[in-house]
């Protein structure tokens, strides 16, 4: 009996332990993860654009045209370089030199940011059929700054092939066993 009055003590010891380190998970939850970080920042950032404008936008009342003058507006902290039609560089991946051509934001940041501020609108209650970051007008958009931005550097875009898996036909005479 006395075997017993140490067992009941350790189970009680090693249930305190994992109630506490329970609790202090509750407390100090895990930080959230880059990609939630990136898309809290995101959705901040576009709520202070919205409220900057003159007059100010509501978010329910924001629109895709919005979300376009966003992108515009982003482009002014691009850091690729996107040659104009006139450019002697336009169509060359590698140019030899520096010219006066415009510093964008490239196509594929505003891909993953329009991502982002999607996931991020239903998020914080949006419904998906109102999703301004969703519109036909925004896929448009982006895919014309994607085609002009591999044409201004001379590598067109090919959108990736999903892969096939070959299967090999079932060879009838072959057996697993080998042929004594």
């Amino acid at each position: 009996m006395s075997s017993n009055k140490g067992k009941d003590i350790i189970a009680e010891g090693s249930s305190s332990r994992s109630s506490a380190l329970a609790e202090q998970q509750q407390q100090n939850p895990p930080p959230p993860s880059r990609y939630e970080s990136q898309k809290r920042r995101d959705w901040n950032t576009f709520g202070q654009y919205l409220r900057n404008q003159r007059p100010p936008v509501v978010l329910s009342q924001c629109n895709s045209n919005h979300v376009l003058e966003f992108l515009r507006y982003l482009d002014q902290f691009g850091k690729t370089k996107v040659h104009l039609q006139g450019c002697v560089f336009f169509g060359q991946p590698e140019p030899p030199g520096p010219c006066s051509c415009p510093l964008k934001q490239a196509w594929g940041s505003l891909d993953a940011l329009i991502g982002r501020l999607r996931a991020a609108y239903e998020e914080n209650g949006g419904l998906p059929e109102t999703n301004p970051f969703a519109s036909g007008g925004i896929r448009i958009y982006l895919r014309e700054v994607r085609d002009s931005q591999a044409k201004a550097r001379g590598i067109p875009y090919k959108k990736k092939k999903k892969r096939r898996i070959a299967m090999k036909p079932k060879d009838d005479h072959s057996s697993s066993f080998p042929i004594q």
